[in-house]
């Protein structure tokens, strides 16, 4: 061996030849360990990613229908006819049950009405809010509506010119209280 070579020139393969022939030799596929290592963790995310949007939905179902269900919308429906009757009606006025199980408040007909002519009355029935409509001289029903179901409860109380409804809607699965004041105008 001549000191005057060059280390890479010497007989046989040198250091980084040996590592070049080595890394082709495995840079053509992946390792079964990293495979499995790399399928291992995709799975993890999978399933993450797969949980986070099951319970988003289960969420959003129940969301859903606490919000739109029977017993919200029957809820708004009755605080809306009941606010819209009530401040319609007049202050000169109003009959209300012994236990406030009903309350019937008079209205005028019409803006050409010179006296109280009509009436209106909400009471509780076969699980039912209703509305009776009428004439008062002589007094005769026009019409009944239903207004909402479900109910498990309602009662009417009187403060001043002001009148409270407290309805509870039950529809087996749920349950909606919904308290409603309006005060009579006319």
């Amino acid at each position: 061996m001549s000191r005057n070579r060059p280390i890479n020139q010497q007989n046989g393969p040198s250091v980084p030849d040996i590592f070049r022939r080595a890394c082709k030799r495995f840079s053509a596929g992946f390792v079964l360990s990293e495979l499995i290592t790399a399928s291992a963790i995709m799975i993890i995310v999978v399933f993450a990613i797969a949980f986070v949007i099951a319970d988003s939905h289960r969420g959003f179902n129940s969301l859903y229908a606490q919000t739109y269900s029977d017993i919200v919308t029957d809820g708004h429906a009755a605080k809306a006819k009941f606010d819209a009757v009530i401040r319609k009606a007049s202050v000169d006025g109003f009959s209300l049950g012994s236990n406030g199980e009903w309350i019937e408040v008079y209205y005028y007909a019409n803006s050409e009405s010179t006296a109280v002519d009509r009436y209106a009355r909400f009471y509780c029935a076969n699980g039912n809010l209703n509305i009776e409509y009428g004439q008062l001289n002589p007094k005769t029903a026009l019409k009944n509506q239903i207004i909402s179901g479900n109910v498990s409860d309602c009662t009417f109380k009187q403060f001043g010119n002001s009148v409270q409804m407290t309805l509870t809607l039950d529809d087996g699965t749920r349950t909606n209280t919904i308290v409603s004041s309006a005060v009579m105008h006319n």
